[in-house]
C-alpha cells in the first residue's frame, strides 16, 4: 500500500479540488452557498474516499468505497454541467475542469479494475 499523498489519482484530485475552490469563490452570492458549497463538499468527499480506499485492506470495503467514489465523480460532473448552464463559468474553463475530472474518473476506473483482479 503506497502513501495516499503519492498516488497519481490523489494528486490529480487534490489539484482539481483546489481549482474548484477557486472557481466557487467567484460565483455570485445566490449560487455560492447552494451549488458552490455542494460542489466543494462533493470534491472534498471524493478526496476523503480516495484516502479511505488506499488505507483499507479489506477487498469488500474497498469495492464499496470505490463505488461511492464513482458516484461522487458523477455528482461532481452533474454539478459542473449545472454551473456551466447557469453561466457561472465560461466554456473554456468548463472544458478544462471537465477534462481534469475525466482524468480522475479514468484513474479511478483503472484502480477499481486492478483491485478486482488482485
Amino acid at each position: 500500500m503506497s502513501r495516499y499523498d503519492e498516488l497519481p489519482i490523489y494528486l490529480s484530485t487534490y489539484s482539481f479540488t483546489l481549482e474548484i475552490f477557486k472557481l466557487v469563490k467567484d460565483f455570485p452570492k445566490e449560487y455560492k452557498y447552494t451549488v458552490g458549497e455542494t460542489l466543494k463538499k462533493e470534491t472534498l468527499e471524493l478526496i476523503m474516499l480516495l484516502y479511505k480506499i488506499n488505507s483499507t485492506p479489506q477487498k469488500e470495503r474497498k469495492g464499496l468505497l470505490m463505488n461511492l467514489a464513482r458516484e461522487s465523480v458523477e455528482s461532481i460532473r452533474l454539478l459542473l454541467r449545472l454551473t456551466h448552464d447557469l453561466n457561472l463559468m465560461r466554456l473554456r474553463r468548463f472544458s478544462h475542469i471537465s477534462l481534469k475530472l475525466e482524468n480522475i474518473s479514468r484513474q479511478l476506473a483503472g484502480w477499481q479494475k486492478k483491485s478486482i483482479q488482485d
